[in-house]
């Protein structure tokens, strides 16, 4: 729901005695609106973000950061109504959220052509970690925003991807009163009831946020199901003047589909065949997080804060697959269990001085993290998949990793200028242990920086430039060869360079901003994923190998609140992916699934007057370009265009305040087109549809 659908039918009760005395004597104090972000570390205006600490741990205004960054807002979200990250992040540029097709079990977004889902999720600022299979999942309705950091951020938020980093925003405490209650249907049987309730307690130095779904649904996939229980309470105490402590936590426990594939019946063609077991076919995800912020004032130029999170994630999957026996197919059935965990605490201190005309604005800190996972699989079983639910899963693998940081970022502002300055130095040590618990120790260390300059032009334009790095160690194992499942070894740190120039403007009198840049990034020593025979690497299909990398391109992104009650969101990517060291046959050649040309365009009309007031009319079309299939570059994805809709109402125009109702379809055009990457290819989810009715009080 958007700004004009937020009448509070409590406000407006609570005002009622004081509101009909007024009018008798000719005050009218019109309709109190409210919205359900809180605003706190992420200012946003409808479709535009203003200002956070989303690249420099600094309120800084987005404009004059010299860093491209891409926000989807809490309007936004409402709008469009994505059931995952990736549909969330689907309208923003530089982003691809499509090299796997259909398959809700992981949030594999690539940022400039990197994927960034092992090293490139954060939280709140906070690394979230993830295993080879144990991931933590975003569920949008527990987030108010979600900010894209384009390029190497590592100077900042240390080990991250070259491509960038996703910072989701979780819903925090509001120090005046929102509550709502939602319920949802739409096809394959999908019921959904979320609410969230928010507010001050007591003396207004409290303040809380209680949100929750509780989810039963299906997919178009047979017997995967998308079924959710989410619950995420938070605080915020004002201790002192000059102190605040906010509590974050959240459980949640998913069931969803193990098996996403379908069957590919030749080299570069998936069939219509899906590939799992229905009676033997859920991925039960379970994982919680807690922790805290806490900000002192020291002084009225020094500040210090403190974050720290503590999380769990415990992944059961149940898969299967088929094989040609040249007489028909055979079927196997596998059993995957994985535990990760994650402590990360992030200290620093912020002050502030001039020196001459240049003001500067100083952090420091010192960041930990340690993070772990253990595996259970003993291979596939081609007996029954009652025989496999049944097996006792051995110890198969695991790594422990711990990571200590320090950084400093010194941003100067003098007239025009702004001027970025940040360094950071992180060490990482890795034991990786085999089935048999022999532990493989790996120390890595390394520096990361970022130099950025941004030059206001006027009070509309200003232009900018960055040089920064990046610093990964690699995570899991990497295969030298995709033929060779003894060639498994932990990998080198991967290390990544971008040089990028643009512009950031806004469109005169309006509630907008355009940001465009080019960009050049080097990466040496990462890793991709190639497609490997399941039945000689123990069921997987897909390993990590070795891949130098170079990503070029331009982009170019808008977001737009007009003044005739139009909201719009539009970008486009143009992408040079090449591989400079891979596989054999593949050097030279461009980074399968990684589309050369993508668009988006997304508008939301909801007019405030005349006949169609309290309507809102939403649509918008995404354009993915063509592709390599493979590596080898032998194929090539077609081209693929996908549309959406959304139609909402708000009964406060007929006398029901707070009651609002929207149907969301996306995909309007049924589009199940292949995407293949790295030989292996998936089918994207068909038409879904969806209607909500939502109560705000």
């Amino acid at each position: 729901m958007s700004v004009s659908r937020l009448a509070l039918l409590a406000g407006l009760t609570a005002f009622s005695t004081t509101s009909q005395a007024q009018d008798a004597g000719g005050i009218d104090l019109g309709t109190l609106y409210l919205e359900a972000e809180s605003d706190d570390t992420l200012v946003q205006n409808g479709y535009v973000a203003e200002s956070g600490r989303q690249a420099t741990r600094v309120d800084t205004a987005i404009r004059d950061i010299p860093q491209n960054i891409s926000t989807v807002t809490q309007d936004q979200i409402e709008d469009q109504q994505p059931r995952t990250l990736l549909d969330a992040l689907g309208y923003s540029s530089g982003t691809n959220v499509n090299a796997f097709g259909y398959d809700s079990r992981y949030d594999a977004v690539y940022l400039r052509g990197f994927s960034s889902y092992y090293n490139g999720l954060f939280r709140d600022g906070l690394r979230q970690v993830n295993g080879p299979s144990a991931w933590y999942q975003n569920h949008p309705y527990s987030f108010e925003a979600v900010s894209v950091l384009k390029g190497p951020s590592s100077s900042m938020y240390g080990v991250s991807g070259s491509g960038g980093i996703v910072n989701v925003v979780s819903k925090r405490p509001k120090d005046e009163s929102f509550n709502e209650i939602q319920l949802t249907f739409g096809t394959d049987d999908r019921k959904e009831l979320a609410f969230d309730f928010t507010g001050p307690v007591g003396d207004g130095r409290l303040s809380y946020r209680l949100t929750g779904v509780t989810r039963d649904a299906d997919t178009p996939l047979d017997g995967y199901s998308d079924d959710l229980n989410m619950i995420a309470p938070a605080l915020t105490y004002e201790l002192t003047d000059r102190t605040t402590i906010t509590l974050l936590s959240e459980y949640a426990k998913s069931t969803r589909g193990g098996t996403a594939s379908y069957y590919n019946e030749a080299y570069g063609e998936a069939s219509d065949y899906y590939i799992g077991d229905p009676d033997y076919n859920d991925f039960v995800n379970e994982q919680w997080r807690i922790g805290y912020e806490v900000e002192h004032a020291l002084t009225d130029t020094i500040t210090l804060r403190q974050k720290l999170r503590y999380s769990e994630v415990d992944a059961d999957l149940e898969f299967s697959g088929v094989y040609d026996t040249g007489a028909g197919f055979g079927r196997y059935w596998g059993h995957y269990l994985e535990d990760s965990e994650n402590l990360t605490i992030d200290t620093s201190v912020e002050t502030a001085f001039s020196t001459g005309s240049w003001v500067h604005t100083v952090v420091g800190g010192f960041d930990f993290a340690r993070s772990s996972y253990e595996t259970y699989y003993g291979g596939v079983g081609y007996v029954s998949a009652a025989a496999t639910d049944a097996a006792d899963q051995p110890y198969s693998g695991g790594q422990d990793m711990d990571q200590y940081g320090i950084y400093l970022h010194d941003q100067l502002s003098s007239g025009p200028w702004t001027v970025f300055l940040s360094g950071r130095y992180d060490w990482v040590e890795t034991t990786t242990f085999d089935a048999a618990h022999d532990g493989t120790d790996t120390s890595d260390e390394g520096f990361s920086g970022r130099l950025g300059l941004s030059y206001a032009i006027n009070s509309d334009l200003s232009v900018f430039a960055n040089v920064s790095s990046s610093f990964v160690p690699t995570t899991g194992i990497v295969y030298d060869s995709n033929t060779d499942p003894d060639s498994g070894h932990t990998g080198d740190p991967t290390r990544g360079l971008q040089k990028e120039i643009g512009l950031k403007y806004q469109l005169p009198g309006t509630e907008s901003l355009i940001t465009a840049s080019l960009f050049d990034i080097q990466q040496e020593d990462g890793v991709v994923f190639q497609t490997v025979d399941s039945t000689v690497f123990g069921g997987l299909y897909q390993v990590q190998v070795p891949y130098d990398l170079r990503s070029r391109g331009f982009e170019v992104e808008g977001q737009f609140n007009f003044a005739n009650d139009l909201r719009l969101t539009t970008s486009y990517t143009y992408l040079d992916m090449e591989i400079e060291r891979g596989a054999t046959g593949t050097e030279g050649n461009q980074l399968s699934a990684t589309p050369e040309h993508a668009a988006s365009v997304w508008a939301f009309y909801e007019p405030t007057n005349g006949a169609l007031a309290g309507w809102g009319f939403g649509a918008g079309l995404r354009y993915v370009g063509e592709s390599w299939g493979d590596d080898e570059n032998t194929f090539k994805n077609d081209d693929q265009l996908y549309a959406d809709l959304s139609l909402s109402y708000d009964f406060g125009r007929v006398g029901y305040d707070g009651l609002g109702l929207q149907v969301n379809v996306k995909n309007v055009f049924d589009n199940t087109d292949q995407t293949c990457s790295a030989g292996y290819c998936y089918r994207t989810e068909g038409r879904t549809a969806t209607a909500s009715i939502a109560y705000r009080f």
